[in-house]
């Protein structure tokens, strides 16, 4: 037995428009991205005469939406396309993509217009930043939307009333990569001690890709030739966001921690495998952590808006603190054909967090 479509529906408050789609997850496969194709399905006694129009935007958002500073709004359309429905511009059958579309048309009967964007390989993928204690009420993201609405003309300012509005997402899942596991390895020298403290941190997995929900091994060499005597030995992931437009700020959360009671006393050796859970369970509830980001290389960094990447950071006592550090990338493994993508019960929103710097 097939399992049952979902088909998203919304309408508008004074029912003019309402739009129908069949996924709200849509795909960036680094070659090419997934189009966003629905139907809109139009009253023509409440139109009242007016145009149809859908719009798809991407906008990237520093701060509350009514925040401004100085009369400058922290909000930028990164990208916004706008197409008219109805009255038609083109045959039905032209502007018909999908098999989904189709079968929409044909249910919905003559009042149904489909509609069909294409993103521009540029664009970041959808993402938020979890505010901080003191951060109350603001809300960085880069969001998508599609957004079905009735005017004499598409510049027209928009009627609440007459328009409808569907939050959708861009998604990456982890591409095929032959990435190495990058290690790390330092020799620590100290003063009056004659040899040094070897350490090596790697992780084991034949490429530099961890899935979520997946552990997270992480090997440790220590050779402890020094006068010295370690201890404290922790090891943690974090997650790394830069805010690349505006701001260029810059906000670390470790989101799994592994504290230990392990020592390394002076002339020993310590090889030893830790095990981290970099899991949104483990920070906050109901949602994704967000995936590591992906730049194309002819693709300018400022246009993602905001960066997120995650590294395991490995610390001891010797005196002074000693740390070494590895990349690594966390993302959604690529489903099985006709699989779903996202399971149904995580919410819309992959999270970075704020923290104060």
């Amino acid at each position: 037995m097939s399992p049952k479509r979902v088909v998203f529906k919304k309408v508008s408050r004074d029912k003019s428009v309402a739009v129908y789609m069949a996924k709200r997850d849509f795909v960036d496969h680094c070659n090419f991205v997934d189009p966003v194709d629905g139907v809109v399905v139009i009253d023509p006694v409440q139109l009242k005469g007016k145009k149809v129009y859908v719009m798809l935007s991407c906008t990237f958002r520093y701060g509350r939406q009514d925040m401004d500073v100085m009369g400058v709004a922290f909000r930028r359309d990164l990208f916004v396309l706008t197409r008219q429905v109805f009255p038609e511009m083109q045959d039905k059958e032209k502007l018909t993509h999908t098999k989904i579309q189709w079968k929409l048309l044909q249910k919905l009967g003559d009042n149904a217009y489909p509609f069909f964007f294409e993103f521009p390989d540029n664009l970041p993928c959808s993402v938020s930043l979890q505010p901080g204690p003191s951060d109350e009420g603001k809300k960085c993201a880069v969001e998508f939307e599609v957004k079905a609405f009735c005017g004499e003309n598409q510049d027209e300012k928009i009627d609440k009333q007459s328009s409808v509005r569907l939050t959708i997402r861009k998604i990456q899942f982890s591409p095929e990569s032959t990435e190495v596991a990058p290690l790390s390895e330092m020799t620590f020298e100290f003063l009056m001690s004659e040899e040094p403290l070897h350490v090596k941190l790697y992780l084991p997995k034949e490429v530099r890709t961890f899935y979520h929900g997946e552990p997270l091994k992480a090997n440790v060499e220590i050779r402890n030739s020094s006068s010295r005597n370690i201890k404290n030995i922790s090891l943690s992931v974090e997650q790394v966001t830069n805010v690349v437009l505006y701001s260029n700020d810059k906000y670390v959360k470790s989101v799994a921690k592994e504290e230990t009671n392990d020592s390394v006393p002076s002339g020993t050796t310590l090889k030893k495998e830790y095990t981290l859970y970099p899991l949104l369970a483990y920070n906050k509830e109901h949602t994704n952590l967000a995936s590591s980001s992906i730049v194309k290389q002819e693709v300018l960094r400022e246009v993602q808006g905001m960066l997120v990447s995650y590294k395991v950071v490995l610390k001891m006592t010797a005196s002074g603190e000693v740390s070494l550090e590895v990349p690594f990338k966390l993302m959604h493994p690529k489903p099985e054909p006709g699989a779903s993508h996202v399971e149904p019960t995580k919410s819309f929103k992959c999270i970075c967090f704020r923290r104060e710097r």
